[in-house]
């Protein structure tokens, strides 16, 4: 279908492009970007008081297929993806089975294929079963799909093993994406070590567990000249520690994600196991040196680390309950109005964050509006006031600790290929 974008606000960082046009599409690609175009043919979506985006893309998700469909699948995650204003997706290899050779991978890449309604790129476990131990055929699971290899959820704490994955990954120029976390210095810690862990008698898990572990990569990264992307920072001391890594020529990237952003510790409040997240809440200095990192540009990317589970398996004891929560369909709206609405940093930071900040990071080409690249884009209502609400969410699970917040500003429609996956209506 051949579709005409008329009257927006048309924003792409790539290119420096700021400015109101029309945006045509066919055949799945953009065809012209420019001012006053005729239908020609073409459907007609007014959107006028919009912004048209590269399609945004989320770096860091679990799509729990396969092995856990009751949290979510691959079709699930990718709608509510696709809700969030995500056109792309890369999801995390702890599985069952773990993502850790070629024919998991191409399960993952066939079933995306076939039912997903956003672009899915697989990233393989780093070692076999996500022990740690011996190192998982980068290059098959490379062949077969995988963008960049990773153990999240589970810290490699072998330094020799980093070495070696590191060296790996470099001859095909990936990252190697890593959970940082002295599992010893943690020690079955449930939320982040201080006074309020403290008053509710949980066992804290302290900053310096992530301090160490980053710093560690950043050695090592520097030592074998290879790529080190640094998932879900938490702590001031290591993105000060990236921030040095960059400015020393490291090949060293990070994201952070909405929940660091704009929650403390404090959300967890009388035991709420919604806010039990890995790496945990901090303080609301680590909070703040998060939003720093962000508009000081280093921050490669906003990832959501979006983690479904079951109502039930979060109705529990607090230190029994599992970490993690979702994100994809909050993300964009927490972004906009707690970072751009609030004038922390303008739109166009924003979306660099979701669009060729991740896409460089694992060298994914796109992320562009410009005549064609692919007709992958998200569009925006800055004034668009949202709630929150558990009924309302795509997703599979309803995990969350923003649930009832109201935001403004959202995703109000996502083309993927040329094809409108999703549209507030």
């Amino acid at each position: 279908m051949k579709w005409l974008l008329k009257g927006a606000r048309v924003v792409d960082p790539a290119r420096d492009l700021d400015t109101i046009a029309d945006v045509r599409i066919e055949r799945g690609a953009i065809a012209k970007v420019g001012r006053r175009q005729r239908a020609d043919g073409a459907k007609t979506v007014d959107l006028s008081g919009c912004v048209i985006c590269p399609g945004f893309f989320d770096m860091h998700v679990h799509l729990r297929e396969p092995g856990h469909e009751w949290k979510e699948t691959i079709e699930s995650g990718t709608r509510a993806a696709a809700r969030g204003g995500f056109t792309a997706v890369a999801c995390m290899a702890n599985t069952e089975p773990v993502n850790d050779c070629r024919s998991v991978t191409q399960t993952i890449v066939e079933e995306a294929r076939d039912h997903g309604h956003v672009h899915v790129h697989p990233i393989g476990a780093v070692t076999k079963g996500l022990l740690g131990r011996e190192l998982a055929e980068m290059d098959e699971m490379r062949q077969a799909g995988a963008v960049a290899f990773s153990d999240d959820g589970k810290p490699i704490m072998s330094s020799l093993t980093m070495r070696k994955a590191l060296e790996y990954a470099r001859l095909f120029d990936v990252p190697i994406i890593d959970h940082c976390e002295d599992a010893d210095l943690v020690d079955h810690g449930v939320m982040h070590e201080g006074e309020r862990s403290t008053r509710l008698g949980l066992r804290g898990w302290p900053g310096p567990a992530e301090d160490i572990q980053v710093q560690r990569d950043i050695l090592l990264a520097r030592y074998v000249e290879s790529k080190v992307h640094i998932a879900h920072l938490s702590t001031a001391q290591a993105v000060d520690f990236v921030r040095r890594g960059k400015r020393a020529g490291v090949r060293v990237s990070c994201e952070v994600t909405p929940h660091h952003l704009f929650l403390t510790d404090g959300a967890v409040g009388e035991y709420d196991t919604n806010a039990k997240m890995n790496p945990p809440l901090r303080e609301d200095r680590d909070r703040k040196a998060l939003i720093k990192a962000v508009v000081d540009g280093t921050v490669d990317a906003i990832a959501t680390d979006h983690a479904p589970h079951h109502d039930d398996e979060k109705c529990v004891e607090f230190s029994c309950a599992p970490f993690g929560i979702v994100g994809l369909e909050t993300a964009v709206s927490l972004c906009l109005d707690r970072l751009v609405q609030t004038g922390k940093i303008p739109l166009s930071r924003l979306i660099e964050l979701f669009t060729s900040g991740p896409r460089r990071v694992l060298g994914i080409p796109g992320g562009t509006i410009e005549a064609g690249a692919p007709a992958d884009l998200t569009v925006l209502d800055l004034d668009r006031e949202v709630e929150v609400r558990a009924g309302d969410f795509a997703s599979l699970s309803a995990n969350s600790p923003f649930l009832g917040w109201t935001l403004r500003g959202a995703p109000v429609l996502t083309m993927v290929g040329g094809r409108i996956a999703w549209r507030d209506r």
